[in-house]
C-alpha cells in the first residue's frame, strides 16, 4: 500500500534543498547538474566539487563545463538557473576530499542530498590511485555525510560490473573477500612500486582495479548505511543521450563510441571478442532520471534499508557486438566521417592467434608504413 510520502511529487522533494555532487565535471555529473536544474527548478543550490586542473581555476573549469552544448536548452529557458551552481574546491583523491575547513562547515550546515558520482573509470589505473579515487573517497563522503544535520539521502553511483564473478547479479549488497579498511591502509602506507607488484594478488579474479575498488566502495556504503540513508545505483555501460535534453549528446570516447569512431575512420580493423555476445548499454539521460528517482524514493523513507538498483537494458533491448559493428559500418557509408584513413571494415574474432596475426597485418605494419611516409614529408609521427 502506498503511503502519503510515496506520493510526493519529485520536483517538490528537491525544492528548497541543497545538493552536493562529486564528479560534476565528468560525463554523468554534467548531465545530472543539467537535469536537476531544468526539471527541479526550485532546488536551492547545487554544490559541485571541482579541483583546479591544467592551469584552470575552479571557476574557469565551471564556466568551461557550462558552455557545453548540453546546457543550451537550459540556457535558453532558465538562464538564471546557473546562479544556483556553487563550485567547491576539492579533489576526491585527496584525504577528506581536499576540502577547506570553511567549505566543509558550509556543506555540513546546508546540504541534505548527496550524489557521489566521482570515480576513476580507467581500467589500467594503478591500484593506489584507484583505491584513493574510488574507495577512500567513498569513505570520506560517508564521514562528511555523517556530520550533516539535514541529510535525507546519499546516492552512490556504482557499476553492474562490480560483481563480474557472478553469473546472476541481484539487487543486493554482496560481501567482499578483501576488507576496504585494510585496502585503504595498504594504499596509504605501501610504496606504489611494491603495490603494483602485489596488484594481481589483491585482485584475484577481478578483471581490473576499477571493478575491484568499486566493489570495495559498495562495502563502505554498506557499513555506513547503519547510520546513513544510503542508496546505490549500478548502471551498465553508459552511452549518449536518447533525446533529453538533445539526441546523441556525449563528451567522451569511452565504451562503444571509441570503437565505432575508430572503425568509421578505418583505423580499427580487428576486434578480439565473441561476435555473438550481448553488450549492455544504457543512455545517460535514462541513467540520470533513474538516479534522481532512486534518491527521491530513498529520501522520503525513514528506515535503514539500503536500496540497490540496477540500471541496464540487456533484458529489454539486446544487441550483440556483431550487430553494433554492422550498424556502425552502415551509418558511415551513408554519413562518412572526416579524415578517413582507410575504407571502413572491421573483423571480429574470438581466436587469440587470429586476432594478433591480424593486428600485425592490419594495424602495426600499416602504422609503421605511414610513420615513414610522414617522416619523408617532415612530419613527426605521433
Amino acid at each position: 500500500m502506498e503511503t502519503k510520502n510515496e506520493n510526493v511529487y519529485v520536483p517538490a522533494f528537491y525544492a528548497n534543498r541543497s545538493i552536493f555532487i562529486t564528479g560534476g565535471t565528468g560525463f554523468l555529473g554534467k548531465a545530472l547538474i543539467e537535469k536537476l536544474l531544468r526539471s527541479c527548478p526550485d532546488v536551492r543550490e547545487i554544490f559541485v566539487l571541482i579541483r583546479p586542473k591544467k592551469g584552470l581555476s575552479v571557476n574557469d573549469r565551471l564556466n568551461k563545463i557550462l558552455s557545453n552544448k548540453l546546457f543550451d536548452l537550459l540556457r535558453s529557458r532558465q538562464p538564471s538557473a546557473f546562479d544556483k551552481i556553487v563550485p567547491v574546491t576539492g579533489y576526491v583523491a585527496k584525504e577528506n576530499l581536499g576540502l577547506l575547513p570553511s567549505d566543509r562547515e558550509m556543506l555540513i550546515d546546508r546540504v541534505s542530498i548527496i550524489f557521489h558520482v566521482a570515480a576513476s573509470v580507467r581500467f589500467d589505473e594503478g591500484l593506489k590511485d584507484a583505491i584513493f579515487n574510488n574507495t577512500r573517497s567513498t569513505r570520506d563522503i560517508c564521514i562528511l555525510a555523517s556530520e550533516m544535520k539535514n541529510l535525507v539521502v546519499l546516492l552512490h553511483v556504482s557499476s553492474t560490473y562490480t560483481q563480474t564473478d557472478k553469473l546472476v547479479v541481484d539487487e543486493v549488497l554482496y560481501p567482499s573477500k578483501f576488507d576496504w579498511k585494510k585496502a585503504i591502509e595498504v594504499a596509504e602506507r605501501v610504496d606504489e612500486h611494491v603495490l603494483r607488484i602485489l596488484t594481481t594478488k589483491y585482485l584475484e579474479n577481478m578483471p581490473n582495479t576499477y571493478t575491484f575498488t568499486k566493489r570495495l566502495a559498495e562495502q563502505v556504503i554498506s557499513d555506513y548505511s547503519e547510520s546513513l540513508p544510503c542508496a546505490i545505483i549500478r548502471p551498465s555501460i553508459v552511452i549518449s543521450t536518447t533525446y533529453d535534453p538533445m539526441p546523441g549528446w556525449i563528451d567522451n570516447f569511452n565504451g562503444p563510441v571509441g570503437m565505432l569512431i575508430g572503425g568509421g575512420k578505418g583505423i580499427l580493423r580487428v576486434l578480439w571478442s565473441d561476435p555473438n555476445i550481448n553488450s549492455d548499454y544504457v543512455p545517460v539521460d535514462v541513467t540520470i532520471k533513474a538516479m534522481i528517482l532512486i534518491a527521491w524514493k530513498r529520501g522520503i523513507r525513514k528506515d535503514k534499508i539500503t536500496d540497490v538498483c540496477h540500471c541496464s537494458s540487456s533484458l529489454m533491448k539486446c544487441m550483440d557486438v556483431k550487430t553494433i559493428v554492422e550498424i556502425g559500418l552502415d551509418i558511415v557509408k551513408e554519413i562518412p566521417l572526416n579524415n578517413v584513413v582507410w575504407k571502413p571494415r572491421t573483423t571480429i574474432t574470438k581466436n587469440y592467434f587470429v586476432y594478433y596475426s591480424l593486428v600485425l597485418i592490419l594495424h602495426i605494419i600499416p602504422a609503421m608504413f605511414l610513420d615513414e611516409i610522414m617522416k619523408l614529408f617532415g612530419v613527426q609521427p605521433m
